[in-house]
């Protein structure tokens, strides 16, 4: 707890756990944005800022678990205010899945909450409801006979998305991945030089954090323990932040050190500077329409040591052809707007933004993209697609509807050997599909095709 403040209870890791998650679902606030946020602002302690991150990550992940366990308890949810229904959850969630955490504590600061957020008439409600389920205990979803009603409830997922993906992926494949969603992310980091990991395995050991090679990326490492942020290899430049397996999309670009780049949707720029690593004499030309994600990609670029090849551009990709000539680029990247499916893990509140509209809306705007990058690509140049969704609309029907209108356009196999890529990775006719479950890594899906004139 932050030490010296007035008010001691409004500084506490459960009220504000309670305020971020009210935030996240009422005002649509990013967890890991709000998080650091609120960590940097309070000045938390490590103990207390993990703390903060696993109930806010733990009460998001398992949000309609929670809510169905506490129905027994609770009449009428839909009328209690959000605080207070976040304080139930954040309460529930630490009496089952935290074993370090007396319930008298819990209890208690969720009571002293009550009363400072709201009044007495809350804080005895809020008692009431905790009290029933220290003896009781939360609902169980598992009794559930329902296949469907059951991955929902336990992995915490809507239902038309349960729906959606064991249609697509058969029974199995979808309980597999949306149940791995529920275990804790690794951070992982790129090596900007691929000569160094095994010098930059060492280093990090030696300064006391658990790393181990990414099973996925041939130029990741998981953290396993210890903040990565910290070490020197980190500002200077020798390693990134970045999902081990985005790590693949600048690989399977072959890039040539002489290529002229475009990275179509770049921000924040952890896939730009991945490119610019194989760039000396070409340039790597970065766009976005946000000037404070430029400002990202700069910055990004100016730690990671390429900035000198690199361009940024405020542009929307739609409108390249207003400012870059026909035939431009060796290589195209285009790692499109998606509805982010695949970082259901990392960022937990995706999967209940969702809608089917908005899977459709993107995928009309990732082909809209796509066609106009097109003409810029030079006769045998490589067009990159990717997105960080699992939605086959935005991922294969997209790519299908997109060669649909460019014969041109070709897709292009995937050379393991030279991407140095596990061969279990699920390849399709030049098409990379990685589930959050195959890796522990992000979902992602990549395809890469070429420009062949006739």
């Amino acid at each position: 707890m932050a030490k010296g403040k007035p008010n001691k209870i409004v500084h506490s890791v459960r009220y504000l756990a309670m305020e971020i998650l009210t935030a996240i679902e009422v005002e649509g606030a990013y967890s890991n944005i709000l998080l650091n946020a609120t960590i940097e602002k309070e000045k938390l302690d490590a103990k207390d800022a993990g703390l903060l991150t696993t109930i806010v990550y733990g009460v998001t992940q398992r949000r309609m678990t929670l809510d169905y366990g506490l129905t027994p308890f609770i009449k009428t949810p839909e009328k209690m205010q959000k605080w207070v229904l976040n304080l139930l959850r954040l309460s529930a969630y630490q009496m089952h899945y935290l074993d370090k955490i007396p319930d008298h504590a819990v209890l208690f600061d969720a009571v002293e909450i009550a009363k400072k957020k709201g009044h007495v008439g809350i804080a005895k409600l809020v008692n009431g409801v905790l009290r029933n389920l220290q003896r009781k205990g939360l609902l169980d979803w598992q009794e559930l006979t329902d296949p469907i009603k059951r991955i929902s409830i336990g992995a915490s997922v809507p239902e038309w998305l349960v729906k959606k993906f064991t249609k697509e992926l058969g029974n199995e494949k979808a309980e597999a991945l949306f149940f791995s969603l529920l275990e804790a992310p690794y951070v992982s980091v790129r090596v900007q030089n691929p000569a160094d990991l095994e010098m930059i395995i060492e280093e990090l050991q030696n300064e006391g954090k658990e790393v181990v090679r990414s099973p996925l990326s041939p130029v990741g490492i998981r953290i396993l323990s210890g903040k990565v942020t910290d070490s020197p290899l980190f500002k200077q430049g020798k390693i990134t932040i970045q999902d081990e397996s985005s790590q693949l999309v600048a690989l399977l670009g072959n890039v040539e050190s002489d290529d002229t780049i475009l990275d179509a949707c770049a921000a924040p720029g952890g896939k730009t500077v991945h490119m610019a690593s194989f760039v000396e004499q070409g340039t790597v030309h970065a766009l976005d329409i946000h000037e404070h994600k430029i400002r990202l990609i700069q910055q990004n670029a100016e730690r990671m040591n390429v900035s000198d090849v690199i361009e940024t551009h405020l542009l929307d990709a739609k409108d390249v052809g207003t400012v870059f000539e026909p035939n431009s680029f060796d290589t195209i990247f285009v790692d499109a707007p998606c509805s982010g499916l695949g970082l259901m893990r990392r960022k937990p509140e995706i999967k209940y933004g969702v809608t089917n509209q908005m899977i459709l809306d993107l995928h009309k705007e990732q082909l809209a993209i796509l066609q106009a990058v097109t003409p810029l690509l030079k006769e045998n140049g490589r067009l990159v697609y990717s997105t960080c969704t699992l939605a086959a609309e935005e991922n294969q029907e997209t790519v299908t509807a997109y060669l649909e209108k460019h014969p041109e356009m070709r897709k292009q196999a995937v050379d393991f050997n030279q991407a140095a890529i596990p061969t279990q990775v699920k390849i399709d006719e030049g098409t990379l599909q990685i589930y959050p479950e195959d890796f522990g890594t992000d979902g992602f899906f990549i395809c890469t095709m070429e420009k062949k004139m006739q």
